[in-house]
């Protein structure tokens, strides 16, 4: 069995290894540390939780560490760029992690926070540099950083920046880079738009490859619930409250729908977080923090942020909505089954949402266990009760349904006649009741296209 000491790492990287108690290296790490080491460019294609930050930095601060120079103003020796300010934060923690024995100068430059001090640390140069995109762009145009001294070139999450549409601002920022440097490009997926770019950046590059996407974990139990679109917060609701779940994932397609989800958790008694782009950095750092050390046990985040979700015990990931690209549905049910541990993803899918399925399950090579869940009838299953006046008894004479009339311009209730008897039709969240008046209660019928959330 390998060990990190058969790289041959610098001691005082051996040595940060040990104090971390890292004593084997992953597969991602076996096969690109040896080329790293070498100078060679590189392509990784492994998903998070795999090991891959260890494996372009431990290399990257070997060489660092062998070929040590003054820094020089407003340069940079590496440059790291990743999708999200989350992430980027992590990548810096680990270089530090590792180089912490080393007398390596690092700095982070993301969105989100005032620039003065990112300008501030880059003044006398650093060695490492991890970066937004966005961000390194702003600190270039202000003649704060300049990229004719970069050695090494990383781009992490490749795919996702390709996503978010930063593939422009990496075209920029390569322009103004040395053509004489090394280049390691690391993915989870490799769609053809990474390859072309790979192709174009990259010199005769090695490829390492771990876990192919195809190849969902085996010890995650995945279960699929179909269900209509508006019943989803209430079956996600019972899936919560029926899973023994230590921490929990839950994916939403957009920002917005993100926040609703922890709205309506929120009032049925359930404490969520959310975190995606729209949130501010301190926002997103606490929520972050609070999943991490256990104050909150459910974390809501769309694909972007949850780039930068590096936390352990991971027990349960939720498809609130399932993706339209099936390779991020197995980044997302990635994160949890980690280190030999159990897992459970579970996904609900409405009936728009059964072609990605099948796309899923294309991919993956297998059938998703699936079962159905009725519709509820109303808020009442979320354990929200709704306020029902009484009913007027008898018959109604004229006054009284003018006064009906009148109240159902007001409130958007609406009246209707039955054989001289009327109904009265009001709503409670996504849940239509018709009160007749001559027996004092409420039929509920589900309104179309509503949904709580």
């Amino acid at each position: 069995m390998i060990s990190f000491h058969d790289f041959k790492l610098n001691d005082a990287i051996t040595q940060a290894l040990a104090e971390q108690k890292y004593l084997t290296p992953t597969p991602i790490q076996v096969q690109t540390i040896p080329p790293v080491m070498t100078g060679h460019d590189v392509i990784g294609i492994a998903q998070t939780g795999t090991g891959k930050t260890a494996a372009f930095a431990l290399p990257i601060l070997h060489r660092l560490a062998a070929q040590e120079r003054p820094a020089l103003r407003k340069s940079c020796r590496v440059l790291v760029l990743s999708p999200t300010r989350e992430l980027s934060s992590q990548i810096l923690d680990s270089f530090r992690t590792y180089g912490r024995h080393l007398r390596i100068r690092t700095a982070l430059a993301i969105g989100g926070v005032p620039i003065g001090g990112q300008v501030r640390a880059l003044l006398g140069g650093v060695d490492v540099l991890v970066a937004t995109p966005g961000r390194l762009l702003d600190l270039v145009r202000g003649n704060a950083l300049r990229l004719g001294d970069v050695e090494c070139l990383v781009l992490d999450e490749a795919d996702r920046m390709l996503d978010m549409g930063f593939i422009h601002d990496i075209r920029k920022i390569v322009a103004k880079l040395p053509a004489a440097r090394q280049t390691l490009m690391f993915s989870a997926t490799m769609p053809r738009a990474i390859a072309d770019l790979a192709a174009q950046m990259l010199r005769h590059p090695v490829t390492a490859a771990v876990t192919p996407v195809a190849s969902s974990a085996e010890l995650i139990e995945q279960r699929l619930i179909r269900v209509d679109r508006h019943a989803k917060p209430a079956a996600l609701v019972d899936v919560l409250r029926r899973e023994a779940a230590d921490r929990t994932l839950i994916f939403t397609r957009t920002k917005h729908g993100a926040d609703k989800v922890v709205r309506y958790l929120t009032g049925t008694g359930i404490a969520a977080s959310a975190i995606h782009g729209n949130k501010s950095q301190n926002q997103r750092e606490r929520a972050l923090a609070a999943f991490r050390n256990g104050e909150v046990r459910i974390l809501v985040a769309t694909d972007i942020a949850a780039r930068g979700i590096d936390v352990e015990g991971i027990s349960h990931v939720i498809n609130f909505d399932l993706p339209n690209v099936p390779e991020t549905y197995v980044h997302r049910i990635g994160r949890t089954g980690r280190a030999g541990a159990a897992g459970t993803a579970i996904s609900l899918c409405d009936k728009e949402e059964r072609a990605y399925v099948l796309d899923i399950e294309r991919l993956i090579r297998k059938s998703i266990p699936a079962s159905d869940r009725a519709a509820p009838a109303s808020r009442l299953e979320a354990g929200t009760k709704p306020k029902i006046g009484r009913a007027p008894a008898g018959r109604p004479g004229k006054r009284q349904q003018a006064r009906h009339a009148g109240t159902a311009r007001k409130t958007g209730h609406k009246s209707r006649q039955h054989g001289g008897d009327s109904e009265t039709a009001y709503s409670i969240g996504s849940v239509a009741f018709m009160r007749h008046p001559s027996s004092a209660r409420a039929v509920a019928s589900p309104r179309r296209n509503a949904s709580p959330i």
